[in-house]
């Protein structure tokens, strides 16, 4: 028996060595690793009051700092990476950066607020603390170690020699760029344009994204971390606003729903905004899921999200900044301008009833 546990010790030995020194997946999980620590390095350097805009890759994709921040007249950075990042994760890599007056915008995508604890703790961040990060692992719960030790298996460790071997060649993922686009300075993703998109447009004629139950939200792992988090947050003086994410407009939620995910916040000291359209657009607007609109529609959607803060916020609104490279019209902006457009003089008079007119239908006091 005792050879038996001894065998067993030095396998696990063996195991955390190999891949918490040695076996990394520098192309899989790699970029994710470079893009987060990226946009925490430019949320150190800004000033305060700051807007930090964090969510999955709905945050990046749908949401555009450079045209938000200028608006408000605030620094800006866009924090979002992808769904499957634990948010305790992020959570507790952001936490020491935001102060007193700081803005944290939250348009979480739906199936975040029904993670299980299960999903969080095996994402692709438990192999990245692992190998690169112990120093947030150790503050983390400590099924998150287990999480991260067993995070791989035989199949991972030969992934982790490839992807090894490939970086050591020279591959450069970032090739992909000109398939998706790239990401600017303050963490937005650009150049997703319609021409980029137009292969994807049979794929999203076809979706079907569904949002989660009410019960699964109102249970669910995802929405006691987020909620947690508001309440830390709020409690230091930081301006906690939930938002919603992009989907598509033939595909609305329920307004049970949208409730659910709105006391997630209001529960924990947080503020909530909607936009008229509830972020509703059609789908020819998107790039490649509903979550992702494409860049004309992403500068569109942040005009409108820019404005609902300032009247939200009490803030004062400046005119959307001309792009050094301007994307093309968003299609339900050319299809339905005096409606849709969001100016700066039109949300102002709309006000904090307009930023809330979805729920307001609820009954909302």
């Amino acid at each position: 028996m005792r050879r038996l546990l001894l065998a067993c010790a030095a396998s696990i030995l063996l195991y955390a060595l190999a891949f918490g020194a040695l076996l990394g997946r520098p192309l899989a999980y790699g970029f994710l690793e470079r893009q987060l620590d990226a946009k925490l390095a430019r949320g150190a350097a800004l000033p305060s009051p700051k807007l930090v805009i964090l969510a999955g890759s709905n945050a990046p994709y749908s949401h555009r700092c450079e045209t938000i921040g200028a608006m408000l007249a605030m620094p800006c950075v866009n924090a979002g990476v992808a769904v499957g990042i634990g948010l305790d994760y992020q959570f507790a890599r952001w936490q020491p950066l935001l102060q007193p007056g700081d803005v944290l915008y939250l348009p979480m995508e739906y199936e975040q607020y029904g993670a299980s604890r299960a999903a969080v703790r095996v994402g692709p961040d438990a192999a990245i603390m692992l190998r690169h990060d112990r120093a947030t692992l150790a503050r983390l719960p400590p099924d998150r170690w287990a999480g991260a030790l067993f995070s791989t298996d035989f199949r991972g460790a030969l992934m982790a020699v490839m992807e090894t071997a490939l970086a050591a060649l020279g591959f450069d993922p970032s090739v992909r760029q000109a398939v998706v686009g790239g990401e600017n300075a303050w963490g937005d993703h650009v150049g997703h344009t319609l021409a980029l998109a137009a292969p994807s447009r049979a794929v999203l004629a076809q979706a079907q994204p569904s949002a989660p139950s009410v019960q699964a939200i109102t249970t669910g792992y995802g929405s006691r971390l987020i909620g947690d988090f508001a309440r830390r947050m709020a409690a230091r003086g930081v301006v906690v606003v939930g938002g919603l994410p992009t989907g598509f407009a033939d595909r609305p939620p329920p307004p049970a729903t949208l409730a659910a995910v709105r006391a997630v916040y209001r529960a924990n000291g947080g503020l909530f905004l909607t936009l008229p359209g509830v972020s509703l657009y059609a789908r020819e607007d998107f790039f490649d899921t509903a979550e992702h609109l494409n860049e004309p529609c992403q500068v569109f959607h942040s005009r409108a999200i820019a404005g609902a803060l300032a009247s939200l916020l009490g803030r004062d609104l400046r005119p959307a900044p001309i792009l050094a490279a301007a994307p093309d019209a968003c299609p339900t902006e050319v299809a339905n301008p005096p409606a849709l457009a969001y100016d700066p003089p039109d949300i102002r008079a709309a006000g904090l009833q307009a930023a809330r007119g979805a729920f307001a239908q609820e009954g909302e006091p």
